[in-house]
């Protein structure tokens, strides 16, 4: 080697990444949002040869968070977590929002997308979409569901069921989706479009009974629970999803790398068990097939928003 190695070292120095590289998460720590973008956060880091470290900054529905990435310098060393609500629905809900989830970001690869599903206790008089239809048609605004907060996916279901459905039921927004399903096995809330991962321990407990999931086709995980549409509603199809972002303008090669390193993350054997195991589908896909399902998603929810007429609390 002798002395011909040092040009090599001096140009490695210049290759991106030469640094740390700050991950940040709209969410709590504690949360699927906080630990997956840990999960793929060490798997990137790994493969990158270069530490990802995950900056928390929750509230004001995950708008905190993704202004801060919005906001970041677009060197490739402040990217974030991308969540359904502040890219897909917080532009309706909010009547003011300090980013444009379509213009003022640079979406690099999805992560995953995850179902939610329709439960009541198990005890419930409720065995089917159904009877939950003809109870709501019988009485009006009687039936509530529970959420974990205003606009986010548990309450954009149960809109979105009301619409469809065409009935009128109360919605009870909760602190959090696990505070609601408490209140849920206490019986002050009659359902809940709880996200897959977060109901199966209580479905499988046997202290939940599932009537439907929301995604287009039926889970492995539970192949005998039928779908929203195949219990007549179409409509009803909500998938979670999340991806990872960065702010507006990066460069185009240091984009199509992590995104590279981002598909490979995904298929590495941990990453991808913990994706399967909650029953969410795995992502990946091109930074272009990420921003299509934004621009897709983003006028679909403006819609539920406005036909539902929510406003932030």
């Amino acid at each position: 080697m002798g002395m011909g190695g040092f040009p090599l070292l001096a140009h490695a120095q210049d290759k991106y990444p030469s640094k740390l590289i700050m991950w940040i998460c709209p969410y709590a720590a504690g949360g699927n949002a906080d630990s997956r973008s840990r999960q793929v956060a060490k798997a990137m880091g790994a493969i990158l040869g270069q530490s990802i470290i995950i900056d928390n900054k929750a509230g004001a529905g995950g708008n905190i968070g993704t202004e801060a990435i919005v906001r970041g310098k677009p060197d490739g060393y402040t990217l974030g977590m991308g969540n359904f609500a502040p890219l897909a629905v917080n532009h309706a809900l909010f009547k003011k929002l300090n980013f444009d989830p379509l213009n003022d970001l640079t979406p690099i690869a999805l992560i995953e997308k995850g179902p939610l599903i329709l439960m009541v206790r198990s005890d419930s008089p409720y065995k089917s979409v159904k009877d939950i239809v003809a109870a709501a048609k019988a009485m009006p605004g009687k039936l509530s569901y529970g959420s974990g907060g205003i606009g986010g996916s548990h309450h954009l279901s149960g809109a979105l069921f009301e619409h469809a459905a065409g009935i009128d039921m109360i919605h009870a927004p909760y602190k959090s989706g696990s505070a609601a399903a408490t209140d849920l096995m206490g019986g002050q809330v009659s359902m809940m479009f709880e996200q897959m991962y977060a109901a199966m321990p209580s479905i499988q407990g046997d202290r939940m009974r599932a009537l439907a999931i929301t995604s287009k086709n039926r889970s492995p995980l539970l192949p005998d629970l039928p779908t929203m549409a195949e219990q007549g509603l179409p409509a009803v199809e909500v998938l979670n999803w999340q991806g990872l972002i960065g702010p507006k303008g990066m460069p185009a090669e240091i984009v199509k790398q992590l995104n590279a390193v981002c598909n490979q993350a995904l298929q590495t054997a941990e990453v991808k068990e913990k994706i399967l195991s909650q029953g969410n589908e795995v992502g990946g896909g091109t930074s272009e097939q990420f921003a299509a399902l934004i621009k897709t998603e983003a006028p679909r929810w403006a819609k539920v928003v406005r036909d539902a007429k929510i406003t932030p609390e």
